[in-house]
Protein backbone atom coordinates (compact mmCIF):
# COMPACT_ATOMS: atom_id res chain seq x y z
CA UNK A 1 0.00 0.00 0.00
CA UNK A 2 1.37 3.41 -0.98
CA UNK A 3 1.35 6.10 1.70
CA UNK A 4 1.07 9.83 0.93
CA UNK A 5 4.20 11.93 1.42
CA UNK A 6 4.47 13.79 4.70
CA UNK A 7 6.77 16.38 3.11
CA UNK A 8 5.53 19.97 3.04
CA UNK A 9 6.19 22.00 -0.09
CA UNK A 10 8.00 25.24 0.86
CA UNK A 11 7.21 27.45 -2.09
CA UNK A 12 8.61 30.50 -0.27
CA UNK A 13 12.01 28.78 -0.18
CA UNK A 14 11.79 27.26 -3.66
CA UNK A 15 13.43 28.93 -6.68
CA UNK A 16 11.46 30.23 -9.66
CA UNK A 17 13.19 30.26 -13.02
CA UNK A 18 14.11 33.95 -12.72
CA UNK A 19 15.53 33.35 -9.24
CA UNK A 20 17.31 30.22 -10.46
CA UNK A 21 18.90 32.07 -13.38
CA UNK A 22 20.01 34.92 -11.11
CA UNK A 23 21.51 32.47 -8.61
CA UNK A 24 23.32 30.62 -11.41
CA UNK A 25 24.80 33.91 -12.64
CA UNK A 26 26.07 34.74 -9.15
CA UNK A 27 27.83 31.37 -9.00
CA UNK A 28 29.40 31.85 -12.43
CA UNK A 29 27.22 29.08 -13.90
CA UNK A 30 26.10 29.34 -17.53
CA UNK A 31 24.10 26.12 -17.94
CA UNK A 32 20.67 27.81 -18.33
CA UNK A 33 22.06 30.08 -21.06
CA UNK A 34 23.73 27.28 -23.00
CA UNK A 35 20.88 24.74 -22.84
CA UNK A 36 17.91 27.02 -22.20
CA UNK A 37 15.35 25.43 -19.84
CA UNK A 38 11.89 24.58 -21.12
CA UNK A 39 9.07 23.66 -18.71
CA UNK A 40 7.14 20.55 -19.77
CA UNK A 41 3.99 18.98 -18.38
CA UNK A 42 5.05 15.37 -18.97
CA UNK A 43 8.10 13.43 -17.85
CA UNK A 44 8.74 11.76 -21.18
CA UNK A 45 7.85 12.58 -24.78
CA UNK A 46 9.00 12.66 -28.38
CA UNK A 47 9.34 16.14 -29.86
CA UNK A 48 9.26 16.87 -33.58
CA UNK A 49 12.60 17.93 -35.04
CA UNK A 50 13.00 19.67 -38.41
CA UNK A 51 15.60 17.71 -40.40
CA UNK A 52 18.79 19.67 -41.10
CA UNK A 53 18.38 19.11 -44.86
CA UNK A 54 14.94 20.77 -44.73
CA UNK A 55 16.06 23.97 -43.00
CA UNK A 56 17.33 25.60 -46.20
CA UNK A 57 15.51 23.55 -48.79
CA UNK A 58 14.75 25.56 -51.96
CA UNK A 59 11.05 25.30 -52.82
CA UNK A 60 8.97 26.59 -55.69
CA UNK A 61 6.73 29.49 -54.63
CA UNK A 62 5.07 30.41 -57.95
CA UNK A 63 1.45 29.23 -58.19
CA UNK A 64 -0.11 28.77 -61.61
CA UNK A 65 -3.84 29.53 -62.03
CA UNK A 66 -6.15 26.74 -60.87
CA UNK A 67 -3.32 24.87 -59.16
CA UNK A 68 -2.41 24.43 -55.54
CA UNK A 69 0.49 26.04 -53.77
CA UNK A 70 3.66 24.03 -53.24
CA UNK A 71 3.56 22.11 -49.96
CA UNK A 72 6.34 20.83 -47.81
CA UNK A 73 6.58 17.06 -47.75
CA UNK A 74 9.46 16.41 -45.36
CA UNK A 75 8.88 14.24 -42.33
CA UNK A 76 9.76 15.49 -38.89
CA UNK A 77 12.60 13.71 -37.18
CA UNK A 78 12.34 13.07 -33.44
CA UNK A 79 14.30 13.57 -30.30
CA UNK A 80 13.20 12.23 -26.96
CA UNK A 81 13.39 13.70 -23.51
CA UNK A 82 12.88 11.70 -20.33
CA UNK A 83 13.27 13.68 -17.13
CA UNK A 84 14.96 12.23 -14.05
CA UNK A 85 14.67 13.15 -10.38
CA UNK A 86 17.65 15.12 -8.99
CA UNK A 87 17.87 16.33 -5.41
CA UNK A 88 19.74 16.52 -2.10
CA UNK A 89 18.78 16.82 1.56
CA UNK A 90 20.12 18.83 4.51
CA UNK A 91 19.33 18.02 8.15
CA UNK A 92 18.17 20.96 10.23
CA UNK A 93 18.99 19.75 13.75
CA UNK A 94 16.79 21.20 16.52
CA UNK A 95 19.75 21.73 18.86
CA UNK A 96 21.83 23.60 16.28
CA UNK A 97 18.87 25.78 15.41
CA UNK A 98 18.64 26.86 19.07
CA UNK A 99 22.39 27.29 19.52
CA UNK A 100 22.83 29.56 16.51
CA UNK A 101 19.41 31.20 16.51
CA UNK A 102 20.79 34.63 17.44
CA UNK A 103 23.47 34.76 14.72
CA UNK A 104 22.09 33.00 11.65
CA UNK A 105 18.98 31.86 9.84
CA UNK A 106 19.66 28.13 9.87
CA UNK A 107 16.67 27.27 7.71
CA UNK A 108 17.73 29.67 4.96
CA UNK A 109 21.36 28.55 5.06
CA UNK A 110 20.46 24.86 4.81
CA UNK A 111 18.11 25.62 1.92
CA UNK A 112 20.78 27.60 0.06
CA UNK A 113 23.27 24.77 0.60
CA UNK A 114 20.85 22.19 -0.83
CA UNK A 115 19.90 24.39 -3.78
CA UNK A 116 23.59 25.04 -4.51
CA UNK A 117 24.25 21.29 -4.71
CA UNK A 118 21.39 20.82 -7.20
CA UNK A 119 22.50 23.82 -9.28
CA UNK A 120 26.18 22.81 -9.28
CA UNK A 121 25.42 19.26 -10.42
CA UNK A 122 23.21 20.65 -13.17
CA UNK A 123 26.08 22.85 -14.37
CA UNK A 124 28.45 19.87 -14.34
CA UNK A 125 25.98 17.80 -16.37
CA UNK A 126 25.49 20.57 -18.96
CA UNK A 127 29.26 20.98 -19.39
CA UNK A 128 29.71 17.22 -19.82
CA UNK A 129 26.98 17.08 -22.47
CA UNK A 130 28.32 20.07 -24.41
CA UNK A 131 32.01 19.09 -24.32
CA UNK A 132 31.31 15.48 -25.31
CA UNK A 133 34.02 14.37 -27.74
CA UNK A 134 32.06 11.24 -28.63
CA UNK A 135 29.38 13.51 -30.14
CA UNK A 136 31.58 16.18 -31.71
CA UNK A 137 34.00 14.16 -33.84
CA UNK A 138 35.52 14.69 -37.27
CA UNK A 139 36.73 17.83 -39.02
CA UNK A 140 33.20 19.07 -39.62
CA UNK A 141 32.35 19.25 -35.93
CA UNK A 142 35.63 19.89 -34.11
CA UNK A 143 38.93 21.72 -34.66
CA UNK A 144 42.18 21.66 -32.70
CA UNK A 145 43.59 25.19 -32.63
CA UNK A 146 47.10 25.65 -33.96
CA UNK A 147 47.87 28.76 -31.92
CA UNK A 148 46.57 28.62 -28.36
CA UNK A 149 44.86 31.70 -26.99
CA UNK A 150 47.32 32.04 -24.09
CA UNK A 151 50.05 32.89 -26.64
CA UNK A 152 49.07 36.54 -27.14
CA UNK A 153 51.43 37.26 -30.04
CA UNK A 154 50.63 34.18 -32.13
CA UNK A 155 46.97 33.58 -31.24
CA UNK A 156 44.45 34.14 -34.04
CA UNK A 157 41.02 34.07 -32.34
CA UNK A 158 39.32 36.09 -35.08
CA UNK A 159 40.26 33.53 -37.73
CA UNK A 160 39.52 30.63 -35.35
CA UNK A 161 35.98 31.82 -34.71
CA UNK A 162 35.32 32.64 -38.36
CA UNK A 163 36.49 29.22 -39.51
CA UNK A 164 34.27 27.54 -36.90
CA UNK A 165 31.34 29.75 -37.92
CA UNK A 166 31.58 28.59 -41.53
CA UNK A 167 31.76 24.95 -40.45
CA UNK A 168 28.37 25.45 -38.77
CA UNK A 169 26.67 27.58 -41.42
CA UNK A 170 27.71 25.73 -44.58
CA UNK A 171 26.30 22.27 -43.75
CA UNK A 172 23.34 23.34 -41.60
CA UNK A 173 22.30 26.89 -42.42
CA UNK A 174 22.29 27.66 -38.69
CA UNK A 175 24.04 30.88 -37.69
CA UNK A 176 25.94 30.60 -34.37
CA UNK A 177 25.19 33.28 -31.82
CA UNK A 178 27.34 32.36 -28.80
CA UNK A 179 30.91 31.52 -27.81
CA UNK A 180 31.31 29.38 -24.69
CA UNK A 181 34.56 29.82 -22.75
CA UNK A 182 35.68 29.52 -19.15
CA UNK A 183 36.98 32.41 -17.07
CA UNK A 184 40.67 31.58 -17.65
CA UNK A 185 40.19 31.37 -21.42
CA UNK A 186 38.32 34.69 -21.34
CA UNK A 187 41.19 36.40 -19.48
CA UNK A 188 43.70 35.15 -22.06
CA UNK A 189 41.44 35.86 -25.02
CA UNK A 190 41.07 39.55 -24.24
CA UNK A 191 44.86 39.87 -23.91
CA UNK A 192 45.63 38.58 -27.41
CA UNK A 193 47.17 41.08 -29.80
CA UNK A 194 44.38 40.53 -32.32
CA UNK A 195 41.65 41.51 -29.88
CA UNK A 196 43.53 44.49 -28.44
CA UNK A 197 44.34 45.78 -31.95
CA UNK A 198 40.70 45.44 -32.95
CA UNK A 199 39.28 47.20 -29.91
CA UNK A 200 41.94 49.78 -29.02
CA UNK A 201 40.50 52.41 -31.34
CA UNK A 202 37.42 52.52 -29.12
CA UNK A 203 39.65 53.59 -26.22
CA UNK A 204 39.49 50.16 -24.57
CA UNK A 205 43.08 49.00 -25.14
CA UNK A 206 43.43 48.01 -21.46
CA UNK A 207 42.57 44.25 -21.39
CA UNK A 208 40.89 44.65 -17.99
CA UNK A 209 38.34 46.96 -19.60
CA UNK A 210 37.43 44.53 -22.37
CA UNK A 211 34.10 42.94 -21.46
CA UNK A 212 32.34 39.81 -22.69
CA UNK A 213 29.88 41.97 -24.65
CA UNK A 214 32.77 43.75 -26.38
CA UNK A 215 34.25 40.39 -27.35
CA UNK A 216 30.86 39.30 -28.67
CA UNK A 217 30.76 42.41 -30.85
CA UNK A 218 34.30 41.74 -32.09
CA UNK A 219 33.32 38.19 -33.07
CA UNK A 220 29.96 39.29 -34.53
CA UNK A 221 28.04 37.21 -31.98
CA UNK A 222 25.17 37.94 -29.62
CA UNK A 223 26.82 36.37 -26.57
CA UNK A 224 30.17 35.40 -25.11
CA UNK A 225 29.22 33.12 -22.23
CA UNK A 226 31.96 33.07 -19.58
CA UNK A 227 31.82 30.11 -17.19
CA UNK A 228 33.27 30.60 -13.73
CA UNK A 229 31.97 27.56 -11.85
CA UNK A 230 34.32 25.43 -9.73
CA UNK A 231 33.92 21.80 -8.61
CA UNK A 232 35.55 19.55 -6.04
CA UNK A 233 35.70 15.99 -7.37
CA UNK A 234 37.22 14.42 -4.24
CA UNK A 235 35.19 12.41 -1.71
CA UNK A 236 34.12 14.21 1.47
CA UNK A 237 36.90 12.75 3.64
CA UNK A 238 39.63 13.21 1.02
CA UNK A 239 41.84 16.16 0.17
CA UNK A 240 40.01 18.62 -2.07
CA UNK A 241 40.52 18.28 -5.84
CA UNK A 242 39.45 21.65 -7.26
CA UNK A 243 38.97 22.30 -10.98
CA UNK A 244 36.95 24.35 -13.44
CA UNK A 245 33.56 22.84 -14.34
CA UNK A 246 34.12 24.00 -17.93
CA UNK A 247 37.71 22.90 -18.54
CA UNK A 248 40.64 24.68 -20.18
CA UNK A 249 40.98 22.31 -23.15
CA UNK A 250 37.72 23.12 -24.94
CA UNK A 251 35.61 26.07 -26.06
CA UNK A 252 32.54 25.99 -28.28
CA UNK A 253 30.88 28.16 -30.88
CA UNK A 254 27.16 27.40 -30.97
CA UNK A 255 23.62 28.39 -31.79
CA UNK A 256 21.82 28.60 -28.44
CA UNK A 257 18.05 28.91 -28.05
CA UNK A 258 16.51 32.37 -27.90
CA UNK A 259 12.84 31.40 -27.57
CA UNK A 260 10.57 28.97 -25.74
CA UNK A 261 9.74 27.11 -28.96
CA UNK A 262 10.81 23.50 -28.27
CA UNK A 263 11.32 22.97 -32.02
CA UNK A 264 13.67 25.95 -32.45
CA UNK A 265 16.84 24.63 -34.13
CA UNK A 266 19.61 25.08 -31.58
CA UNK A 267 22.35 23.23 -29.73
CA UNK A 268 19.95 21.80 -27.16
CA UNK A 269 17.70 22.38 -24.17
CA UNK A 270 17.02 21.46 -20.58
CA UNK A 271 13.54 20.01 -20.06
CA UNK A 272 12.16 20.46 -16.53
CA UNK A 273 8.97 18.74 -15.49
CA UNK A 274 6.48 21.01 -13.75
CA UNK A 275 4.02 18.37 -12.52
CA UNK A 276 5.62 17.62 -9.17
CA UNK A 277 4.95 20.87 -7.42
CA UNK A 278 2.93 24.07 -7.67
CA UNK A 279 4.14 27.25 -9.28
CA UNK A 280 5.26 30.25 -7.27
CA UNK A 281 2.20 31.96 -5.73
CA UNK A 282 1.42 35.36 -7.21
CA UNK A 283 4.27 35.33 -9.74
CA UNK A 284 2.85 33.14 -12.48
CA UNK A 285 6.24 31.42 -12.71
CA UNK A 286 6.94 27.72 -12.48
CA UNK A 287 9.58 26.44 -10.09
CA UNK A 288 13.07 25.50 -11.30
CA UNK A 289 13.99 24.01 -7.90
CA UNK A 290 11.33 22.70 -5.53
CA UNK A 291 12.06 22.81 -1.77
CA UNK A 292 10.30 20.47 0.65
CA UNK A 293 10.52 19.85 4.38
CA UNK A 294 9.65 16.87 6.55
CA UNK A 295 10.18 15.89 10.18
CA UNK A 296 12.64 13.11 11.12
CA UNK A 297 12.56 12.28 14.82
CA UNK A 298 15.58 9.96 14.85
CA UNK A 299 17.78 13.01 14.28
CA UNK A 300 15.49 15.34 16.24
CA UNK A 301 15.19 17.76 13.41
CA UNK A 302 13.71 18.68 10.08
CA UNK A 303 15.01 17.63 6.70
CA UNK A 304 15.21 20.25 3.95
CA UNK A 305 15.09 18.74 0.46
CA UNK A 306 15.82 20.60 -2.80
CA UNK A 307 15.05 18.85 -6.06
CA UNK A 308 13.94 19.08 -9.67
CA UNK A 309 12.98 16.65 -12.42
CA UNK A 310 15.06 17.35 -15.54
CA UNK A 311 16.67 16.06 -18.68
CA UNK A 312 19.50 17.56 -20.72
CA UNK A 313 19.10 17.05 -24.46
CA UNK A 314 21.47 17.83 -27.34
CA UNK A 315 19.12 18.54 -30.25
CA UNK A 316 21.38 19.52 -33.15
CA UNK A 317 25.07 18.69 -32.87
CA UNK A 318 25.41 20.49 -36.23
CA UNK A 319 24.47 23.74 -34.42
CA UNK A 320 27.87 23.82 -32.69
CA UNK A 321 31.57 23.47 -33.38
CA UNK A 322 33.91 22.26 -30.64
CA UNK A 323 37.35 23.89 -30.37
CA UNK A 324 40.16 22.03 -28.62
CA UNK A 325 43.73 22.97 -27.61
CA UNK A 326 42.31 26.36 -26.61
CA UNK A 327 44.89 27.24 -23.94
CA UNK A 328 47.85 25.44 -22.41
CA UNK A 329 46.77 22.95 -19.76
Amino acid sequence: MAFPSVAITRTELSATFSEFNAAMDRRGFIGPRVLVPRVVGVQKADVGKVPIEALLQTRETLRAPKTAYSRGDFEFGKFEFATEDHGVEEVLDDRNVKIYADILDAELIHTQRAEDAVARKYEIDVAAAVYDTSVWTGAGLTTALTNEWDDPDAATPIEDIEAARLKIINPSGLVPNALIVNRKQFFHLRRTDQIIDLIKYSGKDDPKRITASMLAQAFDLDFVLVAGGIKNTANEAATASISEIWGDEYAMLARVATSQDPQEPCLGRTFIWSGDGPGAPGSGEELAILVEEYREEKVRGSVIRARNDRDIVIMYKEAAHLLSNVITI
